[in-house]
């Protein structure tokens, strides 16, 4: 991490999110599974409307940028530090997405200057994340999608369970578990409201990490979805949330 950044920037958790430190926690055939699933419930929720701007706050994990630029989105990625732009690079090169340095809490931006603002493993690691999904909002003229913990699910105990988490895992982070109400009503503020909300795993991710066998985690993860329990009871959460009609 710079310095000059850490001072002139006081949320910079999407620097170690764009890091090859991160990426490997979704190395492997696992990694591509539990990626695919976040990857194709995007894309589900973005369907219907082809050709929409799309800023991805902090997404300089490429985790969505490439899968965007494949289906044809104008794709705008933001980083708090240049090393970000690491793993989005193919794309910015070749003239698919755009890469700008930006302080998250302070976006270079108009209002309403992208259809729908996507931001992906930020909220969880944000102090300030209420001022975080106020910028979201801001610069966002129909969506925003954004995924978080909630302790609505059976990651209820990470607290307790941190240590065993991290030493399974190597390198985990302090993360914020969310009540779903917390993030609606931070979103409602803004003058959005909740469109969709489905969790991603009923079980930990750190289980399937453990696994690392996909067929296993396939059937784990097939009888509560099957039964809802994944939409109610999953995390982490995909919320999908649109601006409100009397604020367009």
């Amino acid at each position: 991490m710079a310095v000059s950044d850490a001072v002139a920037f006081p949320e910079v958790a999407d620097i170690e999110t764009a890091s090859d430190d991160y990426a490997r926690r979704f190395s492997g055939a696992v990694g591509v599974w539990m990626l695919g699933i976040q990857e194709g419930t995007v894309l589900d929720r973005l369907r219907p409307y082809p050709g929409a701007t799309v800023l991805d706050v902090g997404g300089g994990h490429g985790q969505l940028a490439g899968p965007l630029c494949r289906a044809q989105y104008p794709v705008t990625v933001t980083g708090s530090d240049e090393t970000c732009r690491k793993r989005v690079e193919p794309w910015v090169q070749s003239g698919v997405c755009q890469f700008v340095k930006a302080n998250v809490l302070a976006l270079p931006f108009d209002d309403r200057s992208f259809d729908t603002v996507l931001c992906f493993r930020l909220v969880t690691h944000c102090e300030r994340w209420p001022d975080l999904v106020r910028e979201l909002c801001r610069v966002a003229r129909r969506s925003v999608l954004i995924d978080y913990p909630t302790c609505q699910s059976l990651n209820w105990g990470a607290s307790l369970l941190f240590g065993a988490k991290k030493k399974l895992e190597g390198n985990t982070r302090i993360f914020r578990l969310f009540r779903h109400a917390e993030i609606a009503d931070a979103l409602g503020r803004q003058g959005f409201e909740v469109r969709f909300r489905t969790g991603q795993f009923f079980w930990p991710m750190v289980l399937h990490r453990v696994l690392r066998c996909v067929p296993a985690s396939r059937a784990l993860e097939g009888v509560p979805r099957a039964l809802g329990l994944c939409q109610a009871w999953g995390s982490p959460v995909i919320l999908e949330a649109d601006r409100r009609v009397s604020e367009m």
